[in-house]
């Protein structure tokens, strides 16, 4: 049915908590729902494609939209990045990453005595990335301790002033992290967090860098690979997948830059069979920073390049548009939060239609697998909705 599939996700785009957010302390969160009611989202072609359409979506509904619509829950219990892109490509966890309020003393020291440093760590609490080097900045500056901080994801971040621990030497903090946060101490991304300036005036800068693990089983980019065939990254999914699956890459680091290879790769592409792009900036700009503004806006901005995305497609190809998570700027936490995600496909194959409320992220690999005539979708998990 299809030679060519694009995937977009948007990053921490939720539709409504889900059934189990309260074990999560999420309770009242939906992103686009709560934004919605604070700024009145104008989005006009994800209206027409059935954004509104979608359960509970609280926001404006079309009468014929032009797309599948539908949305989906997460059956992996976590909130983070890595499970939602994960299980969109059908790798359920089963247990999930280990998420911690506190990562343990014994593994700190022989962290820092492993790099050879003598100092001890600043922070080791959840805690908002800017808000941690305000806090903590002046005495790292003193001192040269790392800071060490997480959140209520699977994470583990050090962020250091690039003056004072070089960016070489703190990508080796973080390898050597990563090479220790296993087994019991399980976490999904190690992150480097560099910053620059003085106090009243630090700013993170681009030189993040994220230490994930490859995935833990089989995912549809490795079969798709497998069959020899071709996949784009653009963004950081070859950072979540380890490159595993991941044929080629384009890693921007903005929206802008990245809905630009998007459709650079939609229009002049003829090698690749998946094109799977991520947006970070909704997520990290303004959901982790509080700013329902700012995410509206990026939005908004998404929705006015709706038009030249899909102007680029071919006629055998499909376009999804999903998220991996829920990112509620309107709530007191900076977390993200475990919410429902929209799930939006859209081609010239694609019946319009409700496709409810579906169990997993799965199904997107399944949809994608059997799309593509490649058969029964040969995982576990995952229905296709093009039944």
């Amino acid at each position: 049915m299809f030679n060519r599939v694009c995937i977009i996700v948007l990053d921490g785009v939720g539709i409504g908590e889900l059934p189990d957010a309260a074990d999560f302390g999420d309770v009242g969160a939906h992103t686009l729902g709560n934004i919605h009611k604070q700024h009145k989202l104008n989005l006009p072609n994800l209206y027409a494609m059935g954004l509104g359409n979608i359960e509970n979506s609280q926001l404006p509904s079309m009468a014929a939209p032009n797309a599948a619509y539908g949305r989906m829950a997460q059956l992996t219990r976590a909130k983070d990045t890595t499970s939602g892109h994960w299980e969109m490509m059908g790798l359920v966890m089963d247990p999930p990453f280990k998420v911690f309020e506190k990562f343990p003393d014994e593994m700190l020291r022989k962290w820092l005595e492993t790099a050879g440093l003598q100092q001890e760590w600043l922070g080791n609490y959840p805690a908002s990335g800017t808000a941690i080097i305000d806090k903590l900045g002046a005495q790292h500056m003193q001192t040269g301790a790392p800071i060490v901080y997480t959140s209520a994801d699977s994470v583990f971040q050090i962020a250091a002033h690039e003056e004072i621990i070089a960016l070489p030497d703190l990508y080796k903090l973080c390898e050597i992290a990563r090479e220790l946060l296993v087994g019991d101490l399980f976490v999904g991304r190690v992150i480097a967090r560099p910053f620059i300036g003085q106090p009243g005036a630090r700013s993170r800068t681009k030189n993040r860098k994220d230490y994930a693990i490859p995935p833990v089983g089989e995912t549809l980019l490795n079969i798709l690979e497998a069959r020899g065939l071709s996949t784009l990254g653009i963004g950081k999914i070859e950072d979540i997948f380890c490159n595993r699956g991941v044929t080629h890459s384009n890693h921007t680091t903005n929206n802008a830059d990245s809905i630009r290879a998007t459709i650079d790769a939609l229009e002049n592409n003829n090698t690749d069979t998946l094109i799977f792009t991520n947006l970070i900036d909704f997520d990290m700009h303004y959901g982790h920073r509080n700013d329902p503004k700012g995410f509206a806006a990026a939005l908004e901005s998404f929705d006015a390049c709706l038009p030249k995305i899909v102007a680029a497609l071919r006629p055998d190809d499909l376009l999804i548009i999903t998220s991996d998570h829920g990112c509620d700027p309107t709530t007191p936490s900076t977390d993200h939060s475990r919410e429902y995600v929209p799930l939006l496909m859209y081609g010239t194959g694609i019946i319009p239609k409700n496709l409810g409320t579906r169990a997993t992220f799965a199904d997107i690999a399944a949809t994608i697998y059997e799309g593509l005539g490649l058969g029964k979708w040969p995982l576990p998990t995952g229905k296709t909705t093009l039944c």
